[in-house]
């Protein structure tokens, strides 16, 4: 991590300790946030988003999903126009990565993020919950929110943050990774074709699969120890 100078809050970052965005930590220049608490957070997001719609799908029950819709657009609200310090899934993140050292983040494209994550909640609510009512686009919008919270708390992606310097001109700061410094790959980052050669491999084997065992895999698996049988009997 390249060396910056010490962030001092101004008066009004010091008088104003509850409304802010982003926390002051020596050696960065600029207001950061915990990465890996982050991606804990946007994990649980995601787990609770996902099982909302394996219910819709397997027992057409919507009940769940507009809980999921509701909590999901009050935690974003309080991260962008509150405090992301009082955000429920970020609290909770942080005590499952308490003992893991911090990955300091720039707070600017984060927040920018999440006002995109709180753009599409609030669509989701206002279709789901209010107007009671699904469409594709409500299934559009649940699928790109799933692929954001899976991009972060999977590979440590922030696509939200990816858009960042379309809309501003200055470049986003302490990037996860340090992905916005332009700097040469290590032998270990780096792909040979061998690599890519078994990566095509595997997907031509899962397509083979499919084609020669689907029958097979179709099958329906028995009871070994005949348990459902005799909880039935009973």
């Amino acid at each position: 991590m390249k060396q910056a100078t010490i962030y001092l809050p101004n008066k009004t970052e010091k008088t104003n300790k509850v409304i802010t965005f982003g926390e002051s930590v020596e050696g960065y220049n600029i207001r950061v946030l915990n990465e890996r608490e982050i991606r804990a957070a946007a994990g649980i997001l995601f787990l609770a988003t996902f099982i909302s719609l394996m219910l819709i799908l397997f027992k057409n029950n919507f009940v769940p999903i507009k809980y999921v819709i509701t909590l999901f657009l009050t935690d974003f609200i309080i991260r962008v126009f509150v405090n992301p310090k009082f955000s429920p899934t970020l609290i909770i993140g942080r005590l499952i990565v308490r003992n893991q050292v911090p990955e300091y983040v720039g707070a600017q494209q984060k927040k920018f993020a999440w006002i995109i994550g709180f753009g599409l909640s609030a669509t989701m609510f206002i279709l789901l919950v209010l107007v009671n009512a699904y469409s594709p686009i409500t299934g559009i919008v649940c699928l790109i929110c799933l692929v954001f919270l899976f991009f972060e708390s999977a590979f440590g992606i922030c696509l939200g943050c990816k858009f960042y310097s379309l809309f501003y001109k200055e470049k986003a700061q302490y990037c996860p990774g340090e992905v916005c410094d332009v700097k040469s790959k290590q032998a270990i980052q780096k792909t040979s074709k061998v690599q890519l050669l078994i990566v095509l491999g595997f997907i031509a084997f899962i397509v083979l699969t499919a084609f020669l065992f689907n029958d097979q895999y179709s099958k329906k698996p028995y009871d070994m120890f005949g348990i459902n049988a005799t909880a039935k009997s009973k």
